[in-house]
């Protein structure tokens, strides 16, 4: 299974993540969250560090060309889309770039399969994630779109026709190993981890990240 560690705002632990082996690293563009990239690791420390590792932006309601700015930029691989962004603006970015368009849902969730329908031919992946900000799915306005450390019931995508490579992603924990490696769900590509593996907002428990990425890869 792929492996995503989200919200890092330090070089030295983005190369030792990609020394690690990790799958995809999550470099946050929207001003608001404490994980802001902005500032922290530039561009130029991205493209002279020729990563191995694959880059996701993670955006929020951004318009296009904003987001294309910093796809160029930091020469991100994939972007992940968290807001309300509409199959037409996933369509246009897909012509760029990979696009992870992200479902907040909680548990009183039903209609997960009417949602992602739209985007069945506008996005490359699925992700979801615990309800938050401005979710269809969600049934709630919280403000905060990402690294709450809260887990919605994951059953609830058993059975579910997604028929799309998706992350997995809500508060998930070293704890959580176990049951990630019970979940049987056809079309689980990642499992995409953040808060619960930190110091700080942005700083990340590596021992902790490599525990679990050896216990859920049986490395």
């Amino acid at each position: 299974m792929n492996i995503k560690v989200c919200g890092i705002t330090d070089l030295k632990q983005m190369q030792e993540l990609d020394a690690m082996g990790i799958d995809y690293v999550g470099l946050n563009f929207y001003s608001e969250s404490p994980r802001y990239v902005v500032g922290r690791i530039s561009g130029d420390e991205v493209k002279e560090g020729e990563f191995g590792i694959r880059k996701v932006g993670v955006f929020v309601n951004a318009d296009a060309d904003t987001i294309l700015r910093f796809v160029d930029e930091y020469e991100l691989d994939v972007v992940q889309l968290h807001g309300e962004e509409s199959p037409l603006v996933c369509r246009q970015l897909s012509e760029h770039t990979e696009v992870i368009k992200v479902f907040r849902v909680n548990d009183e969730a039903s209609n997960i399969e009417d949602a992602i329908a739209k985007y069945d031919d506008a996005c490359d992946y699925y992700l979801f994630d615990t309800g938050g900000y401005l979710s269809p799915l969600a049934g709630s306005r919280e403000t905060n779109p990402g690294g709450t450390g809260k887990q919605f019931d994951w059953n609830m995508l058993l059975g579910l026709r997604i028929e799309k490579p998706f992350f997995l992603a809500g508060g998930i924990g070293l704890p959580d190993v176990v049951k990630l490696n019970t979940f049987d769900h056809p079309d689980l590509f990642a499992v995409d981890i953040n808060s619960r593996f930190e110091i700080s907002p942005g700083i990340k428990d590596l021992e902790m990240v490599k525990m679990f990425a050896q216990v859920l890869k049986g490395g």
